[in-house]
């Protein structure tokens, strides 16, 4: 949960293809979108690239990620990109831009966020 509150996202981007779902984590491995445990889609390319619309609590992604919304932790093989703040931890081999991160930040790249 972010900041307290059970937050969800109402809509997932992954390159292109918008999926209509509801949850707080969110998994992307393997060619596998899990949301809450649960396989929605499968057979995504390596390069993955994913935009959430919506508050998320944990994002684990093998690709790059855009949050519209606060996100609780990201994990993350590309670049990371977050509207609001992020409540936990960044990791990412991309660079990371944000609003205020209440965690720690590892990443491989440039960081810019407000706090």
């Amino acid at each position: 949960m972010i900041f307290g509150r059970n937050n969800s996202f109402n809509r997932v981007v992954i390159n292109g293809k918008s999926i209509n779902c509801s949850g707080s984590n969110i998994c992307i491995q393997n060619g596998e979108v899990i949301i809450n445990g649960k396989v929605i889609q499968s057979n995504f390319e390596h390069d993955i690239k994913v935009t959430v619309y919506g508050d998320v609590n944990k994002l684990d992604c093998a690709g790059s990620v855009e949050v519209h919304g606060n996100c609780g932790s990201i994990d993350c093989s590309g670049s990371c990109k977050v509207d609001g703040n992020v409540s936990g931890d960044i990791d990412t081999s991309g660079s990371v831009t944000c609003g205020n991160v209440s965690g720690d930040i590892n990443c491989s790249g440039s960081v810019r966020c407000r706090k």
